[in-house]
């Protein structure tokens, strides 16, 4: 069990866009919602991925390992670990990047983020859990385009360019994801595409606009 001082911490962590240090903060006023994020304790995630085994890595995103698992209640999640590094402060500014972006987000092609959990110098976000993983693996390969038809391809296509119009400019204030990719594109049973991996993402303000916005992205 956490001690109170502890499980507040993590909850300001989760809940208020207020973070470690000034220049880490959001250039937004966007804050999280009470109720929209669950606070994991490490152990529900050890238990739940069997302490991160290897047999329950389903990829590797841009900034961090992401394994699937079982919760107590039998619901399945993906669960993504990321490391800080002290001194660049990387995995730090992205855990907050994708706390910023998705807690108060809602939308059919956007992947839903659940909760996180805060451990030492480790930061786990979980994730609903994508039955069919990534769109990356079903482009160009033969063993996998019978699945993929092209009835599913503009299902995907549509899809992914009306979250990314959501991001652009529904949602207020507005959301640059800019690592858009095949492996950030997760299908569901129904080949239902989201968009995930928001570490990258920026929180455009009023006077900000897409011009202004340096180009950034992953291999």
């Amino acid at each position: 069990m956490c001690s109170n001082s502890g499980y507040e911490m993590k909850l300001k962590l989760c809940r208020l866009s207020c973070f470690f240090s000034p220049e880490l903060r959001p250039t937004t006023t966007r804050t999280v919602e009470e109720g929209n994020l669950r606070i994991f304790s490490l152990h529900e995630l050890k238990r739940a991925t069997q302490n991160f085994s290897s047999a329950n890595k389903v990829g590797e995103g841009g900034f961090g390992s992401v394994y699937k698992g079982r919760l107590q209640d039998g619901s399945m999640v993906a669960v993504k670990v990321l490391s800080v590094e002290m001194e660049s402060m990387r995995g730090e500014r992205e855990f907050i990047s994708e706390l910023a972006a998705l807690s108060n987000l809602r939308h059919d092609n956007l992947v839903i983020l659940h909760g996180c959990c805060v451990e030492g110098s480790d930061r786990y976000l979980v994730y609903e859990y994508m039955e069919n993983n990534s769109l990356f693996p079903y482009l160009g390969n033969d063993q996998n385009r019978m699945k993929f038809s092209w009835e599913a391809r503009r299902h995907v296509s549509i899809g992914v360019a009306r979250g990314i119009a959501y991001l652009h400019e529904e949602v207020k204030p507005h959301v640059l994801h800019r690592d858009i990719k095949a492996s950030n594109i997760l299908l569901d049973d129904n080949f239902t595409p989201k968009v995930s991996d928001f570490g990258l993402s920026r929180i455009l303000r009023d006077n900000s606009s897409y011009v202004s916005t340096r180009v950034a992205g992953t291999l």
